[in-house]
Order: C-alpha cells, then structure tokens, then sequence
C-alpha cells in the first residue's frame, strides 16, 4: 500500500504521482491541511501534530499505515515523517524536495541537486520527477489529435510567473514575443500557449492578444487541460525561466527546449539553469549556434530502482530484526 501525499499544489502532486506509478504503485492521493501554527513550522514542529493534519475529506490520518508514503513539499513532510514514527519506522518514507530538516528524519529524500542538500539517504536529481516519456507524449499526440491540423513547426510555449528568482512582467513579455515573432516570420510554424495558475490574468490578456495574429490555439486554464497534447505535437519548447517542473518535462521530451532570461536568475534556480544549459537539455532563445540535442532528461524511472532497491533493503532489515 502506498499514500502519495502533497499539500495539493500541482506540482509537488504530479512528483509523488509520477514516483509512485514508477513504482508500479496505485497510490492513495493524501491532500494534506495544516492547523496553525503546524502549517508554518511544517515539518519542524511535531508536537500534538495529530491534532493539526486533515486530509482533503477532514479526516486525520489513521491506520493501517501504508507500506511506503510518498510526500513533497514542507507540509506533507510533517506526514511523512510522523509516518515513520506512528509505523514503529514500518512505513518506509519517501520525501521529494528539500524538507528543510534533517534528512535523517525520513528514510529516503529525493533533492533535485540545486537544492545542495547532503545526507547517505538523499537521492539527487537534476530536476523535477515526472512522467514525461514516449508513453505519454503518444497519449498526449492521440488524445489531442486535432493539433495535427496547424502548421509546422509548432512551439509549445509554457508560461508560468514572477518569483523572486526571475520577475515576468510585462517588459519581459513584450521582449519575448518580438524574439518569437521573428521565429514564426522565418519559419512559419504555430504556436500552442499554456499559462499557468502564477500568470496574472492582465499579462493573459496580453499574450493572447499578441499572439492571436499568428496561428495556434492558446489555452488559459479553462476546459479540458492540453498540456500533454502540446508537449507531444510540438517540434520545439520554448519555456519561461521560473517553473522547475516545466522546465523538467520539456526537457523530458527529447525535444529542443529554449528559454528567455534577459535578467539573471537569482538563487538556487540559477544552478538548475546553469546545469541544464551545460548538459545542452536547455538553449537560450538567442543563441545563434545551439548545442547538439541531448537524449531526453529522463530521471524519474532511474530513481524509482533506487528507492525499489532502498526499500528492499529496508524491509530485509526488519525481517532479520524481527524473525518469525
């Protein structure tokens, strides 16, 4: 048995899920809310911890415990670490991302390698885990058929929003738009546009009214979801610099991934950056002589044998410590 748990944010939930499917696990979703002050001082703060986490029904966690949860992100490591406890350490836990603790707290942690986090039980990874593959770009293709119809070269182009790490705005998208323009006036091509919940809705507006003169379809978080159709009917990706988990599955795909960064990224985000730029997963819009395609940036079934292989090991040692 298995709970994949998040706090509900689509990106911490799409990374337990795809592990957990890598796995060959049907998981129970775990939506975690936390009581104040638990919710601010998450993971830290354990004391009378049952009392503060509900899941998406109101119900508190109760057993029988899973064999494996799965969390991500700082609130579902107050779960995933009171799991081990509450089991009598016979949940073997998993948590993704940095939980901003001692990583001795959880059996495994799985830290893409910006975050610089050390420990025997960290797995690295280079960025998101996800489920981007052949599989599911060639269910994307079919279920999304009708995008077959517009014109090659099609750019799937993937808009998140400002963080601290890089601020979009509208100076920045006029920028980017006037590069894609003489993209599209080159070659021709459409452009397939998904924004995401961090893009304000003004700078929508805009972008939708900019790019209406070229072909395309743009999509502004209404109706059926074709994220998984534009990843796979696209011949390249242009991606904005804030949204590690976009930027993962672009370079997923095999496909040429480009981003726009007129500003220097600050923090760890700039070391994502930098590493995909050197492995050649990711190109600057502007370079004129881009690196050679690498093969596609597919991490999650990798790590998935890793953590099959910690957990091996971890329920042999409670059967040699515990013999029938």
């Amino acid at each position: 048995t298995c709970w994949a748990t998040s706090d509900g944010a689509a990106g911490n939930a799409r990374q337990v899920d795809a592990l957990a499917r890598a796995l060959g696990l049907e998981a129970r979703a775990v939506r975690i809310e936390l009581r104040q002050p638990w919710a601010l001082l998450a993971p830290r703060l354990t004391w009378r911890a049952e009392a503060a986490i509900r899941d998406q029904h109101g119900e508190p966690p109760a057993p029988p415990w899973p064999d494996i949860a799965i969390g991500c992100g700082r609130r579902a490591a107050l779960l995933t670490r009171l799991l081990r406890r509450w089991s009598g350490a016979r949940t073997f836990t998993v948590q993704i991302l940095d939980p901003r603790i001692d990583p001795a707290a959880f059996d495994l942690v799985i830290a893409p390698q910006h975050d610089q986090l050390r420990g025997a039980n960290v797995i690295g990874s280079i960025g998101a885990l996800n489920e981007v593959g052949p599989a599911w770009l060639a269910a994307g293709r079919a279920r999304f058929a009708q995008l077959a119809a517009l014109p090659a070269p099609r750019t799937a182009l993937l808009i998140g929003g400002s963080t601290r790490a890089q601020r979009l705005d509208a100076r920045y998208f006029d920028a980017l738009l006037e590069r894609l323009a003489a993209w599209q006036e080159t070659d021709g091509g459409s452009f397939l546009t998904s924004v995401s919940r961090r893009t304000p809705s003004p700078l929508t507006a805009r972008l939708r009214s900019r790019l209406a003169r070229f072909p395309g379809t743009f999509w502004d978080g209404s109706g059926t979801n074709p994220y998984a159709g534009f990843l796979g009917w696209a011949e390249r990706i242009v991606v904005t610099p804030d949204s590690v988990n976009m930027l993962s599955e672009a370079c997923a795909t095999g496909k040429p991934v480009y981003t726009f960064a007129p500003r220097p990224i600050a923090g760890k985000l700039a070391r994502l950056h930098a590493a995909l730029l050197a492995s050649g997963h990711v190109r600057r819009l502007d370079d004129p002589s881009p690196p050679p395609l690498p093969p596609p940036l597919a991490e999650t079934a990798a790590i998935a044998e890793l953590v099959r292989g910690r957990w091996r090991q971890s329920m042999a040692g409670h059967a040699s410590a515990h013999p029938a």
